[in-house]
């Protein structure tokens, strides 16, 4: 029996590459693709797929909001997230929010095949290269629970707003690109502060900076 596979992303490129690859395989076949959360809910009124691959950041929206819509109205079996952000910070919040799976883009295209199976079987499923990250991050955590506190402690759209600080947005562009207003990105900067015990703007950005550039390079690795 094949399974219907809905691709959420807004690189048109990706879509159909993945849409490429998984139609090679004789029990998937990809029935509808949309680049935000509006035509992501177009394509399962119109297609009912079974299963979805949704990245984390769409056009205008977080996808991590269009898992817990389809998780929690039961409109596929399962979600797996298929993103570029860091496993480190992401995997936990989208397995969280209800995804059965998250794997880097950056994983050969076997590991996607394979991770989609597994939840398929009714699996969890993250990259080995995730398992290593949960691993390091508890013994770093146990041996410093007195240290700085995390990015773990900030909401999904607080991170996402600490993530466009970090790639060098000013505060209009991020309102603009979230769909959000400037008062409400202001909320944002105030709450993330608040968390991560950061008196000063500029310390903010550079915090931000920092932790962005931490995850393009674990990307690269």
């Amino acid at each position: 029996m094949t399974t219907q596979i809905m691709i959420v992303d807004d690189h048109p490129i990706f879509r159909m590459g993945m849409a490429e690859l998984l139609n090679q395989e004789d029990d998937f076949c990809v029935c509808a693709v949309a680049e935000n959360i509006a035509g992501a809910r177009r394509a399962i009124a119109e297609h009912k797929p079974d299963m979805a691959i949704v990245d984390i950041t769409l056009a205008g929206d977080n996808g991590l909001d269009l898992v817990k819509e389809i998780t929690a109205e039961k409109l596929c079996s399962a979600v797996l997230v298929l993103s570029m952000h860091d496993e480190a910070v992401w995997a936990e919040r989208a397995i969280r929010a209800g995804a059965k799976g998250y794997i880097m883009k950056r994983e050969a295209s076997e590991s996607v095949i394979s991770a989609l199976r597994n939840i398929r079987e009714g699996r969890l499923h993250v990259s080995p290269n995730m398992m290593s990250l949960l691993l390091d991050k508890f013994h770093v955590n146990k041996a410093d629970n007195q240290g700085a506190p995390t990015v773990d402690l900030l909401t999904d759209r607080e991170i996402e707003v600490f993530r466009l600080i970090g790639s060098g947005l000013p505060t209009r562009e991020i309102a603009e690109q979230m769909c959000l207003g400037v008062k409400t990105i202001g909320t944002y900067r105030d709450r993330i502060k608040q968390k991560l015990c950061i008196k000063t703007g500029a310390e903010l950005i550079r915090r931000a900076v920092l932790w962005t550039e931490k995850e393009h390079f674990e990307r690269e690795d």
